[in-house]
This record gives structure tokens, sequence and C-alpha cells, in this order.
């Protein structure tokens, strides 16, 4: 086992703007103010609130190697993070609104269009991305052990998990259950939709995530009337019982943190809705479970195909899901769950199409370091 420890909305159509004021309803009072002319014509304007200015996009010092916007945000990981321009995706973090995207030397910016606090935007920004692993020193490591993921890495830079926030992620990945992207989307949306507004980019609306508290105002019938179906039952139920924690639900989910991966994946599967794969999924992607694998049909047919060929043509069982992950974590350590994030991706019709046409002939050798190559292209050319 080989372990490395790096250093650490639906569209909604924009409001219309309010007419201006006629010269009769000024009189005798003083005039307004003229309106501020932004610096920045091509950033979209935002709505609702009157939030600090600060209008400039910021290096955030995160090269396309460390972090590939493409390859992070619409993979499967979050839901609540829009495209809202060419390599550029806006979403909300805590009470923060902020826009990513690549420069044409691919390295990563970020614009705030809300937030009580620029310095607590971009911790919370920093947080968000994981930024105190290094991507690049992960993928020398696997390369190193495994030749296939040494080809894919130097095809799929960038594809980085994401550090979420708990309540956030398992709300999302409740909608998740037997669902396809676009309706796990509205769902999310609407779950979005019911916390404060903090402002509309690129056509799309953003909130602040509601809080359990708010989320408990809500009925298991609403949801149903909203097309949830019967995963209604699990986010009311899921919401109660996070509610009758102690110390609180959003606490206890964060505790999780601090134990080790199984009781974080049994304490996770007490609650309705949760199996071992969704529980796999928050623990991943918010709960610093690096070494969580989420298996489910796809990830079992990529691992019979290249970890356990033995096992191909096996039906898909608990035990082998057991036996799935303990191969990802042989093979790749304690961060076997960013190596099957990388894997999960290429395999994605999106990205497979993409891939050279001789990279799914490539067999298994014992050992092959990464190279610095830019043999192929995808995602990696961003002007």
């Amino acid at each position: 086992m080989h372990s490395l420890k790096p250093p650490l909305a639906m569209k909604r159509p924009r409001p219309p703007s309010p007419p201006p004021l006629s010269p009769a309803s000024t009189k005798h009072t003083t005039p307004p103010p003229p309106p501020v002319k932004s610096l920045h014509p091509n950033t979209p304007p935002i709505s609702s609130k009157k939030p600090k200015s600060h209008p400039k996009w910021v290096p955030l010092n995160l090269s396309q190697t460390e972090l590939s916007l493409p390859l992070t945000f619409p993979t499967g990981q979050t839901f609540r993070w829009k495209q809202t321009g060419p390599l550029q995706y806006t979403g909300t973090i805590g009470p923060h609104l902020l826009s990513l995207k690549h420069l044409q030397n691919g390295d990563v910016s970020y614009f705030i269009h809300f937030a009580p606090s620029e310095s607590a935007a971009k911790l919370a920004l920093l947080d968000f991305l994981n930024v105190g692993i290094s991507l690049a020193k992960l993928w020398e490591v696997f390369s190193e052990n495994d030749s296939r993921f040494a080809e894919l890495a130097k095809c799929l830079k960038g594809a980085r998990v994401l550090r979420q926030d708990p309540v956030e992620c398992l709300v999302q990945f409740l909608c998740s259950s037997n669902n396809n992207i676009g309706r796990i989307t509205k769902m999310v949306d609407f779950i979005s939709s019911l916390g404060t507004h903090l402002g509309s980019v690129g056509g799309f609306d953003f909130h602040e995530f509601p809080s359990l508290e708010r989320l408990s105002a809500v009925s298991e019938e609403e949801l149903r009337q909203a097309g949830f179906g019967y995963r209604a039952k699990y986010i009311t139920g899921t919401v109660d019982v996070l509610q009758s924690k102690p110390d609180g639900g959003a606490q206890w989910l964060l505790s999780l943190r601090k134990l080790d991966l199984q009781e974080a994946i049994d304490a996770l599967c007490t609650l309705p809705g949760v199996g071992p794969k969704v529980a796999a999924c928050i623990a991943l992607f918010s709960l610093d479970q690096h070494h969580a694998i989420p298996v489910d049909t796809h990830v079992w047919q990529i691992a019979t195909k290249y970890l356990l060929p033995e096992l191909a043509g096996a039906r898909l069982t608990p035990k082998l899901c057991s036996r799935v992950a303990e191969a990802f974590v042989s093979k790749y350590g304690e961060y076997a769950g960013w190596a099957q994030t990388l894997l999960f991706i290429a395999d994605l019709p999106s990205q497979k199409a993409l891939l050279p046409s001789h990279f799914w002939d490539i067999k298994e050798k014992k050992s092959a370091k990464i190279e610095d190559s830019n043999s192929c292209n995808i995602d990696g050319n961003y002007s």
C-alpha cells in the first residue's frame, strides 16, 4: 500500500430594471447619485442585496495542473456550480458568491460578486478547493504505480476533489439516488432556492444553501409536488434526525471528519435514504475521508477491467463492493478516492470520446513515471 501525505438554478429571467424617476417625482428632493458604471462590462450583473463591490479578477495561484474547472465542477461532485462563461463557473460557498475562470495560460482566477468579507471569502474558497493537497504530487505517486493512470494524468490534469459543506453535500447526494444529472440539478436548485438570495450571474440565480432549520420547515408533500418523488421522505426524514442531534446536525456531520472511514460510513448510514454508496460520496467530497470509494455499476466496470479482472461477469454485491474499495486502496493508498475520481471522469462518455484512440489498448505495467508531456490536448489549451 502506497501512501502520501502532501503538504499541507434553475435559470430564471433577470428582473427588469425599475423605470427612471420622472422630473416631477424628483422636484424639491435631493437628486439620486448617478449609477456606478461597471469596470468590467463582461462580468454579468448581480441582483438582490447591495454587496460590497470587488470589481476585479484575482489570481488564485493555482495552475491547470492543480485545478481544471471543467474536470472538477461538472463531473458529479457538486450540482450547485453553474457554467456562466467560457471556462468560467459560478457558485456559492456559505454566504459568498464567487466565479472562477481559467486564464489563457490555464491558471485560475476568481471574482467575488458578493461577500460579507473579502478575506473570509478567499479563505472559504481555498478550503472548498482543498488547496492544502498537492494534486501534482498525488498524481506523481499514483503514476509510479499505475502506467494507465500515468497516461491519463497527461490528458486529464487538474481533476480535483472538493471539500464541500457536509450538510450541502448530504442533501445533494440524497437527490442523486437513481437519478440523472438534469433532474438532480433541478432538485438541488429547488432546495437551494429556499436559502438567502445572493445574486444573479449569467442568467442564474444563486442562493446561500438553506440551514437545517429552514429545511425543517419544508414538508414532504411540498418536495413531492416539486418532483422529488420518494426522495422527499428521505430528505425530510434526514433533516428531522439531524435536528434532533444534541449539538445540532451540522456539528454532528462535521465531527465525522475526525472518525475512521468505516465509522463515518456507519454513522451516515443511520440517516434515512443513505446507503453505502451515497455515504462514501459524502465522506469523500465533504468529510476528509480521502480513501473513500463510492462503488456503483460504473466504478464496478472500471474495477473489473483494470483492477480485478478475475471478477468480470460477476454480479455486484455488498461484499464485492467492499472488495472493490479495498483494491483501490491497496493500489493507490490513503488518497485512493482521488485516484478513483480521475478514473471515473476518464470513463465518462464526454471525456472518453476525446482521449487518444490508442489509449484504451494500454496494457498495465509495473511502473511508469509521469512525464511532462503534452501528447494530448484535452482541456489543456485554454486559449
